[in-house]
């Protein structure tokens, strides 16, 4: 099967150690024979054999070293199982380790994309669970298999050399055991894969609601949110106790087999030993390994259970193991020699996402050091007209432009190490503020990082906390207000010293009088060369720009200068209008009329 191939691939490093592993577990599961042979040899010989008594009284050494025997094989056995047991907790945990980081790698390269598709919750239960299961799969279901396989086959082999028409009666109850396996399979498959389903919903319903607890408060949906969980509880409990149906199903068949095997022995063993066809310590030694044969039957339900949780938990991992960004450099990609200037350009560039049309043949210009805002209705493609910058999607026709290249020829690295976003939506870490800030370049010293809180106005706010800027913000920032967020997200997209500032709708939560303070900042204030193209719904925030970019339904509705548009009817005149308070004046002067 495809995910043991998977699972030998990934074991690369901790082969020796895994094959160490599976030697020791036939070989200690080999020894459990020695015990009843040294105890069949002493019945026969010192007990009950014809010879019993005189052996005791003539050959006394024989006996000790029967018992040495046996002591000594039990604790080579055990030590040899010592040996096996850190050799499979070795293997399991190196390569659990390099599958994790292997995944993390993985998801961390991966485009936006991919990040639309997998629910974070649904990425975490394969970050977790999934890897439990996988690792549970290597060092305990493998290991219990060739163990009850070692077992099993050690006893039998033992049982035709004592006597063959008794192992062949013990022998011909095992069919019904793989007829109950193979029953067992057919159905389990698919109620893990189930109950795997269930899990991943339930996670990420637990995350989600985690995350967005603010604004479950914020609506009084307390309730609501305790039921939905319930919901998917009951879902995932449910596919739970189906996949046990399962099993419970089956279990009672192969515990009665492997019961059945006592009763066998019991009958055959009785009536060959009346005809003396068994010796008494043969029929011991049989008996006392019997456990050998019936317990590999009881565990056989418990190997397929876990067998296919493995499965479902495997496909899991590895579909994002093997997913490919679709979004990566190219053969033919450069890395600029120097800093780029931060012209960029967009030449009859179309996108959609699902096959839905969001921008449509948009084609403009902007020079080094030149400020452009973008404005437009919601849902206008603001956003997606700036994710194209960096490439976080790739346009469907048309080509966007830096310094004079097209975006697919530069290194994804070099080309985002040169572009800073700062989001209306911002993610702050569980860190510092001096951390948080420095994000984008951890070399950076103090006395840059104030500058860079003073330029977005976030120092006044700073030095007022306990500890400045050592003081941990908490999860997403919590703690701070939206507008003390924006601030610490600009100053971190400053940070960098970008050749292109992208801002988008980043000052929307701050005061107007802030806000101007941030332009004026933004405007005379950096201390290095920048292009900066600012996404916002004030006006306060576009007028001073070179160029203004309207966007409608996808398509450039107009560009011209803050004067320019004003004077032409269309949308950039209209939000002027409300938000100067023109409108209301004219229908105050209506009333009047």
């Amino acid at each position: 099967m495809f995910e043991f191939r998977w699972l030998w691939e990934n074991m690369k490093g901790s082969r020796r150690n895994y094959i160490i592993a599976l030697c020791l577990s036939v070989l200690c599961n080999g020894l459990y024979i020695t015990a009843p042979y040294f105890q069949s040899k002493i019945i026969d010989n010192y007990i009950s054999g014809e010879n019993a008594i005189e052996n005791l009284k003539n050959d006394r050494s024989g006996l000790l070293w029967l018992i040495a025997g046996m002591i000594g094989f039990t604790f080579i056995r055990t030590v040899f199982q010592y040996t096996c047991n850190m050799y499979y907790e070795t293997a399991s945990q190196g390569m659990i380790y390099k599958i994790r980081t292997h995944l993390f790698r993985k998801v961390e390269n991966q485009d936006i994309a991919f990040y639309d598709r997998f629910r974070t919750g649904d990425l975490m239960t394969r970050l977790t669970g999934d890897l439990d299961m996988v690792r549970h799969m290597v060092s305990w279901v493998i290991k219990g298999a060739v163990e009850s396989i070692a077992l099993f086959t050690a006893s039998m082999v033992y049982f035709f050399i004592l006597d063959v028409p008794t192992a062949l009666c013990i022998l011909a109850l095992t069919p019904f055991i793989f007829i109950i396996r193979r029953k067992l399979s057919r159905y389990a498959g698919p109620a893990y894969r189930q109950v795997r389903e269930c899990s991943s919903a339930l996670n990420t319903a637990a995350q989600e609601n985690i995350s967005g607890n603010r604004v479950v408060k914020a609506f009084a949906r307390e309730e609501f949110e305790k039921e939905k969980f319930r919901k998917r509880d009951e879902q995932y409990r449910s596919a739970n106790i189906k996949a046990a149906y399962v099993w419970l199903k089956y279990q009672p068949f192969i515990d009665v087999i492997a019961g059945s095997l006592s009763v066998v022995l019991l009958l055959v063993g009785g009536i060959f030993m009346i005809k003396r066809h068994l010796t008494m310590g043969q029929y011991v030694a049989i008996s006392g390994l019997l456990w050998a044969v019936s317990n590999p039957m009881r565990s056989i339900g418990n190997y397929v259970n876990d067998f296919h949780r493995f499965v479902a938990s495997a496909g899991k991992i590895i579909e994002v193991y093997y997913f490919a960004p679709m979004i990566v450099d190219r053969e033919d990609a450069s890395e600029p020699a120097e800093r780029l200037r931060g012209d960029i350009e967009f030449k009859n560039v179309s996108f959609s996402i699902e096959g839905k049309k969001i921008l449509d043949n948009i084609s403009f210009d902007i020079k080094a050091g030149q400020t452009v805002a973008i404005m437009g209705a919601t849902g206008s493609g603001k956003t997606s007209l700036i994710n194209l910058i960096p490439r976080f999607y790739d346009t469907d026709e048309g080509e966007v432009l830096v310094d004079g290249k097209n975006v697919r020829l530069h290194r994804l690295h070099a080309l985002r190490k040169n572009i800073s976003i700062a989001t209306q939506d911002v993610l702050l870490y569980s860190d510092t503020i001096d951390s948080n800030i420095a994000f984008g370049d951890t070399s950076l010293d103090e006395e840059y990082v104030r500058k860079c809180a003073e330029l977005s106005c976030a120092s006044e706010f700073i030095e007022e906390l306990p500890d400045r800027y050592d003081t941990i913000v908490g999860e997403r920032g919590v703690g701070l207000s939206g507008g003390q967020k924006q601030r610490i997200s600009l100053a971190r997209a400053l940070a960098v010293r970008p050749s292109v500032l992208i801002l988008d709708d980043t000052t929307s939560a701050v005061d107007m009088e802030t806000e101007a303070v941030i332009q004026k900042s933004l405007a005379e204030g950096l201390d290095f060369d920048c292009t900066k193209i600012i996404i916002a719904q004030r006006i306060s925030s576009t007028r001073k720009a070179d160029k203004i970019i309207i966007l409608e339904n996808g398509r450039i509705a107009d560009i011209g200068t803050h004067d320019e548009l004003i004077k032409r009817d269309g949308y950039y005149r209209e939000i002027y209008t409300l938000q100067s308070g023109e409108e209301s004046e004219r229908q105050v002067s209506a009333v009047g009329t």
